[in-house]
């Protein structure tokens, strides 16, 4: 019989520092409510209660007062063992945000996952995977779903054709082998620092085109492992989503217990 794998000492660096714009409430995302108390708190509990990590690290809009109090309360809350709660001051990129992230996490850690407060709803399980197959000895793991609508590749008309539609099928990707990709995406903590160290050398254009820390890996040549994740973690960006994730939390099991 086999012995289960030792976990890693691991961080959750939690990108927070989005400003909301289309969600129309005229305050940083991670402060909009979402069933009487912040997004940011349902990512921060979900998080606690996962029980993966020794430290948070928050990456807030600069200059943020009230989020930055609010995480102070939180971690009073945790005084009886919980783990570490840092806040930084997030950057003008994501990727900007999660380098600030690094830099705060104390000695000893050897994982991080990188979680958008966006996804606050995220059930434990998603976690436990994620840090699972690190400790299996994945360099790079994304929990991901997959892809029930059929996906076309487009291109802009051009000529006479742009008077029928802005724009033309060029091809349909093979469903099968498409998935939709959510947080938190879990790394080796020194797999994350070459990559964001690597992308230092990517010009203006190419920068712009990375979406996540995984396309940064990717380009290392270092595999990218995949594991389950949840229809339960959708991103919350736009007010059709806000509404979607209030009926997650008034649902007959709640949110978090719920996997789909």
């Amino acid at each position: 019989m086999s012995e289960t794998p030792t976990r890693p000492v691991t961080a959750v660096i939690l990108v927070a520092a989005g400003s909301g714009q289309r969600l129309g409430y005229g305050m940083p995302k991670a402060a909009v409510p979402l069933g009487g108390e912040p997004i940011l708190m349902h990512a921060l509990r979900g998080i606690v209660a996962s029980g993966v990590s020794s430290q948070v690290c928050i990456a807030l809009p600069a200059g943020d007062s009230a989020l930055r109090q609010l995480c102070e309360d939180f971690q009073e809350e945790l005084a009886d063992g919980g783990p570490l709660l840092s806040m930084v001051d997030g950057g003008a990129t994501r990727a900007d945000s999660v380098r600030a992230g690094m830099a705060a996490l104390m000695d000893g850690i050897e994982a991080v996952l990188v979680h958008d407060a966006a996804r606050a709803l995220t059930p434990e399980s998603v976690f436990h995977r994620v840090v699972n197959a690190l400790a299996a000895g994945a360099a790079a793991v994304i929990p991901t779903v997959a892809v029930v609508d059929t996906v076309k590749t487009v291109a802009a008309t051009t000529g006479e054709d742009s008077a029928l539609a802005p724009e033309v099928v060029t091809g349909t990707a093979p469903r099968e082998d498409l998935r939709a990709v959510q947080t938190p995406q879990g790394f080796q903590l020194s797999t994350l620092l070459k990559a964001h160290e690597a992308a230092g050398t990517l010009n203006q254009q190419q920068a712009a085109a990375v979406t996540d820390d995984a396309m940064l890996v990717e380009m290392l040549g270092t595999p990218v492992h995949a594991v389950r994740g949840s229809s339960q973690s959708l991103k919350i960006t736009t007010p059709l989503d806000l509404i979607l994730a209030e009926g997650l939390l008034e649902g007959p099991l709640g949110a978090r217990w719920v996997e789909g």
